[in-house]
Parts: structure tokens; sequence; C-alpha cells
């Protein structure tokens, strides 16, 4: 591994890191709401992921959205941190950061598929650790607010960040 390779990766975590607290400090502090009886809450932290998503490699947004998902529920409700950590590292899929810019046709319609992705799990989660079935559409309301919420914030930011050149300026930083 050459010098210039390892200083990449090591910039990429650093990056990773930070991206990984802020999302635990989106999701478990900053606009945290609880809802529902079962522990649930909604939060900004799923935007964080998806910046991570359009800015790092899959595999390092992956660990933001597991480390960061899954910390913020260990430090609020425990019982849903095995699932979050699945359904955040799945969120990340559908995005891209192969781009120079941020919002591309595939990014802008990402936190819609990622809305599916989330829903879903956690219906599976619900059903799994409180054996209920749980109304399909109470269940996805709940994870539209919260996707929904996300989604703009993300869209936000976003286009600060492309305007800023923040995309372009992390890729010279981190090759």
């Amino acid at each position: 591994m050459t010098e210039k390779s390892s200083n990449s990766k090591i910039r990429l975590m650093t990056l990773a890191g930070a991206l990984t607290a802020l999302t635990v400090i989106f999701t478990a502090y900053i606009f945290h709401i609880p809802v529902g009886i079962n522990g649930g809450y909604v939060h900004f932290g799923d935007s964080v992921i998806y910046l991570a998503a359009v800015l790092l490699p899959a595999p390092y947004a992956m660990i933001v959205g597991a480390l960061g998902g899954g910390i913020a529920d260990l430090l609020t409700a425990p019982m849903w941190a095995v699932a979050t950590v699945i359904i955040k590292m799945l969120i990340v899929l559908p995005f891209s950061s192969k781009s120079e810019t941020l919002l591309t046709k595939r990014n802008l319609l990402a936190p819609v598929i990622s809305f599916f992705i989330s829903a879903t799990g956690y219906y599976i989660a619900e059903k799994i650790l409180f054996g209920t079935e749980v109304a399909l559409i109470s269940a996805f309301s709940g994870s539209l607010v919260q996707s929904g919420g996300s989604a703009l914030f993300f869209y936000i930011v976003a286009t600060a960040f492309q305007s800023a050149g923040i995309k372009r300026n992390i890729l010279k930083f981190t090759t």
C-alpha cells in the first residue's frame, strides 16, 4: 500500500467518523421526537446518512449508517439497535457517490427508495420484537413523516453543499 493510498483511506475514515458522530447527534438529540408506544422516534439523522451516501464510497457510508443509527438507538431506544444497524446500512444502497455532483437523478429518487427499505425493515422488526400485527398503513405513515423530513433536510443541505463545491473538495481531500 502506498503512502498516498494509506492517507486517502485515513481521510475517508476520518470523514466517516465525523459523519457518524453527526448521525448520532441528529438522531438521538437534535429534533428527536418520540412517537408511538414502542420506543420509536422521528429525527433528522437519516439525512446525515444520505449525505454520507453521496459523499463517501458505499462501504464507508454503510458504516456511518450502522454505527450512527446503532449508537443513537443504544442511547435512546436499545431494543431497536440490531434492526437499526441492518436497516441503516441498507438505506444507503439506492444512493451513488460516483458523480462529482450530489444531486444526480439517482440521488434525488434515492430517499424515496430508502423510505420503503426503512419502513419495511421497521415493520418486520416490530413484528419480531413485539409479536404484533401493526396496521401496515400506520407503520408506513410514521416512517413517511420520518423519511420525508430527512429527505427534505437532505435536499436542502445537499443543494448548499453542491453550491459550495463540497464534493469537489472532498474528492481532492481523499484522492
